[in-house]
């Protein structure tokens, strides 16, 4: 049984990248992992995953040595289900109040810890080859939960949220921030939402919360880091946008020039 890699990262103050994946690709999932990114998140919130496409690249990222995190639904009854198929971590949307915020862990934690229904014949028991306390005991401990902080009743009630035993991650949306709070035309970057967010990597440090955030792009990743945030994610389709139009202003160049 492995060691949550990320998760001990985290709780020695290292930061962490990974990358959101919201379509079907398990040989990327590979490549993401032999890039080094520490852990990829199937973003099964906007993609469209099935419960077996979902297993399938879980698997593959077991293969490439990358943390298999999944953002769930909003449904937390579909917790239990993605832990079975060999999660190593839960990425939970709009998680609002402190309520919200324990149900999440009654459903991902074993007795005496949650609720999390016990079987030994899935495969993160390896198929009925693991069981026992010592099993319990060792997915108690390894589940990474990331709760989304992207509403301003989220925002009031973050100490609250991340006080409860089995959260290890504040995420904060910002884009869902700016919208919930009625900045949708200027969006993340509107004043207010920039000092909502800098409030938030305030209290965090403050009472040593761990915070994560998004970085659509490489430029971003410099400004996330410096504020603090230990868990970072990129996103893909911003990632390949940017090469395929880079890739493509340079074709322009020559486009029109004869031989």
């Amino acid at each position: 049984m492995k060691l949550n890699k990320v998760k001990q990262q985290l709780k020695n103050g290292e930061r962490t990248l990974g990358i959101f994946l919201n379509f079907f690709s398990p040989p990327l999932v590979e490549m993401l992992g032999y890039s080094g990114f520490d852990f990829v998140v199937i973003d099964n919130e906007h993609g469209g995953f099935s419960d077996a496409e979902i297993e399938h690249l879980i698997r593959a990222a077991e293969c490439a040595d990358i943390l298999p995190i999944v953002r769930i639904s909003y449904d937390p009854s579909c917790i239990q289900k993605t832990l079975d198929r060999g999660a190593r971590g839960i990425q939970i949307p709009m998680v609002k109040t402190k309520e919200q915020a324990e149900e999440i862990v009654r459903k991902a934690k074993y007795p005496p810890f949650g609720e999390r229904g016990t079987t030994y014949s899935i495969r993160t028991a390896d198929y009925g080859r693991l069981g026992g306390e010592d099993f319990l005991d060792h997915e108690n401990e390894n589940i990474l939960i990331i709760v989304q902080i992207e509403t301003p009743e989220a925002v009031e009630n973050f100490e609250e949220i991340m006080s409860v035993p089995g959260i290890d991650v504040g995420f904060i949306g910002p884009l869902d921030l700016a919208v919930s709070s009625g900045y949708r035309k200027e969006g993340p970057k509107h004043p207010q939402v920039q000092k909502m967010i800098q409030n938030l990597h305030e209290r965090a440090f403050n009472n040593n919360f761990v915070i994560g955030t998004i970085a659509p792009t490489n430029k971003d990743i410099d400004v996330v880091y410096s504020q603090g945030t230990q868990f970072v994610v990129a996103v893909l389709n911003s990632m390949l946008n940017q090469t395929f139009n880079e890739y493509v202003e340079v074709w322009d160049q020559y486009r029109m020039v004869k031989r």
